[in-house]
């Protein structure tokens, strides 16, 4: 096997990493403080094609792969979860299925603005009483001539106060469970669509995380994205790819918070030479490569096999799960080196800490990774 990026996604690291050094990251702290959408810096994720990183030039994309989308949120993430959320949000859930299950006019109208940052998108999944159990979703979507009339709501939805385009889902036949869901796209200001407050969250605050409420929300009958109660499928591979991103994320924040903690144990001195040199502090930071290295092996494989078309459904599932993990203890470890410094908000691996907690509930919780795991060694 080879385990060389190509000069492509050599180049993108690099890219990436630059642009986050020199412009995410003097901003990572004012965003977690103030809690104010970036919508300067999305602007310039879309202006170097970051955002468009998988999808044709032909629909406002640079040409790229989903591998290099994912270096991109890696980096990102190093030096900002909230971010790497967004771009995860908006590319992945939002573009990923209007590009894969839309029409051409659909495309042409959607997905060229949000690959190039001149929108940005959502995606709304989960509702009140439909999160882990997706197919619970109680919104409705009822076909009225040359039109769909929905009503409903969905919650936790990332980039819902700032979202110009919302992927969303309902049911549009009720007899027929998980077989009888719908995707739709809707614009910001249709008639009908209401946003709730934003949530204040434990971390990767400023990705304007808001409920969505639908009353008698009327959409063109063109906006029915894919065919019609084939929504669940869509969503289910979708998921696949988005787990694929968050654990990407995960890692981000775990490398970050990691070198800022193996820099630090080489500065900080303690009992006359620096806390590097004792044994407690690199047994941790041997844990802490090590499950870096396992967990980024794991996500290159996952993303070549997304490439050749192989069905990866269990191991995104497997690779969520580990990475998530990995990204906890190695946000853990961090916070301990620097003792009482890594407590308070002036260093940043306090909140990474706080921003990695999310990646083992978003896109399916840890629990429901094991199940899907489970599911496919059993052949259940």
């Amino acid at each position: 096997m080879n385990f060389e990026t190509n000069d492509e996604h050599r180049m993108i690291r690099k890219m990436v990493r630059d642009f986050a050094e020199k412009e995410i990251a003097p901003l990572a702290e004012e965003i977690d403080a103030s809690d104010q959408f970036p919508h300067g810096l999305m602007r310039r994720l879309g202006e170097l094609g970051i955002l468009g990183m998988p999808f044709p030039e032909a629909y406002g994309g640079s040409d790229g792969d989903y591998f290099g989308l994912v270096i991109a949120l890696e980096e990102v993430a190093r030096v900002s979860g909230s971010l790497a959320l967004i771009l995860d949000a908006h590319t992945s859930l939002c573009c990923e299925p209007i590009y894969h299950f839309g029409t051409e006019a659909q495309r042409q109208k959607f997905l060229i603005p949000l690959a190039r940052g001149e929108k940005v998108g959502a995606f709304g999944l989960t509702e009140p009483q439909a999160g882990s159990d997706a197919g619970a979703t109680l919104t409705r979507a009822v076909r009225d001539d040359d039109a769909w009339v929905i009503n409903g709501q969905k919650v936790f939805t990332t980039n819902g106060s700032a979202a110009d385009v919302f992927v969303i889902t309902a049911k549009t036949d009720p007899d027929k469970g998980t077989r009888g869901i719908s995707s739709f796209i809707i614009e910001k200001g249709t008639p009908g669509l209401r946003l709730g407050r934003e949530e204040k969250k434990m971390g990767l605050n400023g990705t304007g995380t808001c409920a969505l409420f639908f009353e008698n929300c009327r959409i063109p009958a063109e906006n029915l994205l894919g065919a019609e109660n084939e929504g669940f499928k869509q969503f289910m591979i979708t998921l696949d790819a988005g787990r694929i991103a968050i654990a990407a994320m995960a890692l981000g924040l775990a490398q970050g918070a990691f070198e800022r903690a193996v820099a630090y144990a080489k500065e900080r001195v303690q009992f006359g030479r620096p806390i590097a040199q004792f044994q407690a502090i690199q047994w941790m930071v041997a844990d802490m490569a090590t499950d870096i290295e396992s967990a980024r092996l794991m996500l290159n494989k996952v993303a070549w096999m997304k490439e050749q078309g192989l069905r990866y459904t269990k191991e995104a599932a497997m690779l969520k799960l580990l990475a998530t993990e990995v990204s906890e203890r190695v946000c853990y470890k961090a916070v301990q080196i620097l003792g009482g410094y890594g407590y308070i908000r002036d260093y940043a691996v306090e909140r990474m800490y706080r921003d990695q907690r999310l990646c083992a509930i978003g896109e399916g919780t840890n629990e429901i990774q094991r199940l899907v795991i489970a599911r496919q060694v059993l052949e259940l």
